[in-house]
């Protein structure tokens, strides 16, 4: 079974850090968009929306740190904070000769992007965000029973060895149970990629549990003294989030509204993995962004 790719797109590795570089697939021309992945994929879950934005714009969308067919250095506790991590978007996207740019992101990506729209506000033009709170919010809204959904989240902030050692040992199972879950249409997700996601991430084990480890660490310190000293997002900001049930979802939009000062929020009708399974619904949305 050949591997596959985004139809038109090129992949390259940009230089980012010091011996970090990133899998980065791009295509089209025009003004830039970057796309960031979620868990557990890798650059391939935009092949519908960059394939129709390219039209019209330079479309980046790179494997993030950790991920895909990009480097994953070892863990010294902030190699994969979302802040290092969005400095790595920046400097691949000014690798590639765009100084500012719009910036979209899904689940793990998401949290990259909300980072590097509060850290870089001079170079993020528009922000887009596909079903998720700020990782501040998440941690404060999970209690009780419904934290049972995020399982995962606590077992991954454990120190590391445990968490690292289960998750090697059931890889294929592990991060196919969320591919399975998260998903409102399987058929979405063809079983070429579905492989590719299920390999990309047995080949990472160890960088993505250090990805939710940072969640959990340095990034709740950095998102908390964002809050406290009233840092918010200044670019227009669309959050496109599916209907999580009445204790998570109720709050959602007021959650955003005190990060983003122009926002458009909007709860969808596909599962989690919208990108794939509502690539229209997708698509309009960040062209609504854009135009703003």
């Amino acid at each position: 079974m050949s591997t596959p790719t985004i139809p038109g797109f090129t992949q390259q590795r940009v230089d980012v850090a010091d011996g970090v570089a990133l899998n980065v697939a791009t295509g089209g021309s025009g003004s830039p968009v970057v796309l960031l992945h979620g868990f557990p994929q890798t650059h391939l879950m935009w092949r519908h929306v960059a394939v129709d934005l390219a039209a019209e714009h330079t479309v980046l969308c790179p494997d993030l740190r950790g991920y895909g067919a990009s480097d994953k250095p070892a863990d010294d506790g902030r190699t994969y904070a979302k802040r290092t991590m969005a400095a790595d978007v920046v400097a691949a996207a000014r690798a590639l000769g765009h100084d500012r740019f719009a910036l979209v992101g899904h689940d793990r990506g998401a949290l990259v992007a909300i980072r590097a729209g509060l850290d870089h506000p001079d170079v993020v033009t528009h922000l887009g965000s596909l079903d998720v709170l700020t990782n501040l919010d998440t941690w404060d809204v999970l209690s009780g029973l419904s934290a049972s959904v995020a399982w995962h989240l606590y077992l991954m902030a454990q120190p590391a060895g445990l968490p690292e050692a289960m998750i090697a040992g059931a890889a294929d199972a592990f991060f196919g149970s969320f591919l399975d879950a998260w998903a409102n249409d399987p058929a979405a997700m063809p079983a070429d990629v579905r492989a590719e996601y299920l390999r990309a991430s047995r080949e990472a084990v160890p960088s993505i549990v250090a990805d939710y480890r940072a969640s959990a660490h340095v990034d709740v310190e950095h998102d908390r003294a964002d809050r406290e000293a009233g840092n918010r997002l200044r670019m227009p900001v669309t959050v496109l989030q599916q209907d999580w049930g009445p204790e998570l979802s109720s709050g959602a939009a007021a959650m955003w509204g005190a990060w983003a000062t122009d926002l458009d929020h909007r709860t969808v009708s596909s599962g989690h993995f919208m990108a794939e399974e509502a690539p229209g619904e997708v698509i309009a949305a960040i062209r609504g962004l854009l135009a703003r």
